[in-house]
């Protein structure tokens, strides 16, 4: 080889170095064939945070973490680079001052020209922010994905719900009119009784489904929480036994939420009860309420304001971090078969998202579950109410088997009831004709409209989901056309218009006799 040759070989050189040096966003250096750094360019020292002097030398290890080190990591790298000639990786990195970033790393094998084996090129690039981006965006898609799965599986559960509570009207108003039939025979009345306990389970499951659909009616009124938890001691002792202790802890001046009274005590004995499953060998259960201001509405969903912060806190087994995101699932549960509907945490989630609120759950095993309950406040000049210790939970079932009031008016009113379900059209009119008024029936609007022109009606009982015309719509059209009609409206929906002039009572499904004459004498 000429001098020119060595001369051209070294500006080659020259310019390579100058290169790679000047490469800032990648980390190219080399190692020697134990790992020890042997070249140390500019992107490495930005990236990595060592000057050359304060790494050349020195092993490669250092920039993995302490996991990584203990697992032998560094040197399996090696080996595998060496073995298949390239090796190429993610992973945690540790710069010099101890931070960490996200590593994309290509690891190669060198040998000189004689094929002799000198060591490996090492080229490391920080995807910190692409990592961080693409997580970001399977996190959003993930969350879009529950949520359309969340909505698909509430407009399922809703319909379903709707169609169950039809059927259990038919079943429910049956059995309360056989429970007045005269000299039924002892053993009819017993089954007769179990019948309407199981209508009873099914009314509560039903509620369950429609506040998981966000489709269940409720009744919004300002709620003192503090009155309305101490007034539950006595049921939660009673429902939770005796080696749960419940501990409450409220301040004097909690302002009121505002709230259905009656889902708000369904969803604390709902989650007390889970609690209590949740401590097989006893345990605390410690329920606490305090205002807190929200500044942060990404956080939680929630308007920026101030909220009553409700939190319940056991020390019992608590949950993995796979269960704790499936908690709220409708349908799963950890119990065994025949102790869960899967619907409690899910039926809570619901109702308190009708409310206006919002709940997170926190778990750890060993350590127990916190649950947190964010609920807006009621108008500051709205006197707030507690509900009665054991207040039945809203949606008809507490009227079965209650004594039944007899109006005065009853041989003088004529009555139209409307519901396209033929179930529940025929159970109703028998229900009111059982109490001697004059009741038919019709399983449309335009049926109804046509029969008011042509006959004397008092009152319209009508349901309001329908094909062709709504209640609510029928409604309107009965207080132009017949002003002295008095309308009660029934559904077991949520999704009800506003209050209006047009309806003079409401009735929610499924509903006894004692509330369909309740409405009535509402109405009239």
């Amino acid at each position: 080889m000429n001098r020119d040759d060595i001369d051209e070989l070294r500006r080659s050189h020259e310019q390579f170095r100058l290169l790679v040096q000047g490469v800032a966003d990648y980390a190219i250096y080399m190692l020697d064939p134990e790992g020890r750094v042997s070249s140390w360019n500019s992107g490495a020292e930005r990236i990595k945070g060592y000057r050359p002097e304060d790494i050349i030398g020195s092993h490669y290890s250092s920039f993995y973490t302490p996991e990584d080190v203990s697992r032998r990591e560094p040197w399996k790298n090696l080996t595998a680079a060496k073995e298949q000639g390239r090796l190429e990786t993610e992973g945690w990195r540790v710069r010099k001052d101890g931070t960490r970033f996200w590593a994309h790393v290509i690891l190669d094998r060198i040998d000189d020209d004689d094929g002799k084996f000198v060591g490996f090129a090492k080229v490391t690039r920080d995807v910190t922010e692409k990592r961080n981006a693409a997580l970001a965006l399977e996190q959003a898609r993930n969350a879009l994905f529950q949520s359309q799965k969340l909505e698909a599986v509430g407009q399922l559960t809703g319909g379903v719900a709707h169609d169950f509570n039809n059927l259990l009207m038919a079943i429910h108003g049956n059995l309360d009119l056989l429970t007045q039939v005269e000299n039924m025979p002892p053993k009819a009345c017993t089954l007769v009784g179990n019948a309407l306990s199981g209508v009873r389970r099914g009314v509560a499951l039903v509620q369950r489904m429609l506040a998981f659909a966000r489709r269940q009616q409720l009744h919004l009124v300002p709620v003192n929480l503090a009155d309305l938890v101490y007034g539950m001691s006595d049921l939660m002792r009673t429902s939770l036994g005796p080696g749960i202790l419940v501990e409450a802890s409220f301040p004097l001046s909690l302002p009121p939420v505002l709230a259905d009274v009656n889902q708000l005590e369904l969803c604390l004995l709902n989650l007390a009860v889970n609690a209590r499953d949740a401590m097989p060998d006893g345990g605390t259960l410690r329920i606490s309420g305090r205002l807190e201001e929200i500044s942060d509405p990404a956080g939680l969903g929630l308007p920026s304001g101030d909220y009553v912060h409700l939190s319940l806190v056991d020390t019992g087994e608590g949950m993995d971090a796979a269960t704790l995101e499936r908690a709220t699932e409708p349908f799963f549960t950890t119990k065994g078969v025949g102790k869960g509907t899967g619907l409690g945490l899910s039926m809570v989630h619901g109702i308190v998202q009708q409310c206006g609120g919002a709940l997170r759950l926190g778990s750890r095993r060993p350590g127990g579950t916190t649950v947190d309950i964010w609920l807006p406040l009621a108008t500051p000049l709205a006197p707030s109410i507690a509900a009665p210790v054991g207040t039945a939970p809203a949606g008809g079932a507490q009227g079965i088997g209650a004594p039944v009031e007899a109006s005065a008016t009853t041989a003088a009113t004529s009555i139209l009831v409307v519901d396209d379900d033929p179930l529940v059209l025929s159970t109703t009119v028998e229900m009111l004709c059982f109490e001697g008024y004059d009741a038919v029936g019709v399983s449309s609007a335009q049926q109804a409209l046509k029969m008011l022109g042509e006959s004397s009606v008092s009152v319209l009982v009508t349901d309001h989901a329908m094909p062709g015309m709504t209640g609510t719509e029928l409604a309107v059209r009965v207080a132009e056309t017949y002003p002295g009609i008095h309308v009660v409206l029934a559904s077991g929906y949520a999704e009800m218009p506003e209050k209006t002039s047009a309806v003079h009572a409401r009735l929610q499904k499924p509903y006894g006799r004692s509330d369909l004459l309740a409405a009535l004498r509402q109405s009239s």
